[in-house]
C-alpha cells in the first residue's frame, strides 16, 4: 500500500449494500468548452450565444465530460486501494439534468451485486449502481457498473 491508496480490499472483503460517497467536484465554464471543443463540439457545449438562446439556456457540460470526471473521481478515490481491477460493463448510463458551469458534483456508489466466477474461482465480479448529484442534491446522472476483480491478495488479472 502506499500513502496515496487506502488498505487494498478484495472480492471476498466486500458486501452488497456498501456505499460510498466522493468529494464534491466543479466543472468550470473553461474545463466545460475545452472538453467540448475537442469531443462533443455541439452548439450548446461551445457556443455562449447559441447555448443562451437555446433550451437550456446557456452552455451545459457535454454528458461524457460528466462520465469522464466521475471516472477521474473513482480513480482518484481507489475505493480498493491498489487492488487490480478491470472495467467490464457500464448499464443504463442516463443523464438526468444538465450540468452548468460552476455546478459542484459528488459522487454516491453503492455495491448491489457481488459474485465469484464459477469457471475462474480466483476472481468475480461486483456491480456498484453510482448516482452523481449536484450541490442541491438532484440527481444528474447515474449508471451501473461491472467490474472485475481478483477474490484474494497476490491476483493479478
Amino acid at each position: 500500500m502506499t500513502d496515496r491508496y487506502p488498505p487494498d480490499r478484495y472480492l471476498d472483503d466486500l458486501t452488497v449494500g456498501e456505499t460510498w460517497i466522493g468529494q464534491p467536484f466543479v466543472l468550470s465554464q473553461a474545463e466545460i468548452l475545452d472538453f467540448a471543443r475537442a469531443y462533443d463540439p455541439q452548439p450548446m457545449h461551445v457556443d455562449l450565444e447559441v447555448a443562451a438562446a437555446g433550451r437550456f439556456g446557456g452552455i451545459i457540460a457535454s454528458g461524457w465530460h460528466v462520465a469522464s470526471r466521475v471516472m477521474r473521481e473513482y480513480v482518484d478515490t481507489a475505493p480498493f486501494g491498489a487492488t487490480p481491477m478491470l472495467g467490464i460493463r457500464i448499464d443504463e448510463l442516463t443523464w438526468l439534468k444538465p450540468v452548468r458551469p460552476g455546478d459542484a458534483l459528488t459522487v454516491h456508489r453503492e455495491i448491489v451485486e457481488v459474485a465469484r466466477s464459477r469457471s475462474k474461482p480466483d476472481r468475480g465480479t461486483i456491480r456498484t449502481f453510482t448516482r452523481v448529484t449536484n450541490q442541491h442534491g438532484e440527481p444528474v446522472l447515474t449508471f451501473f457498473n461491472l467490474i472485475q476483480m481478483p477474490a484474494h491478495a497476490g491476483v493479478t488479472l
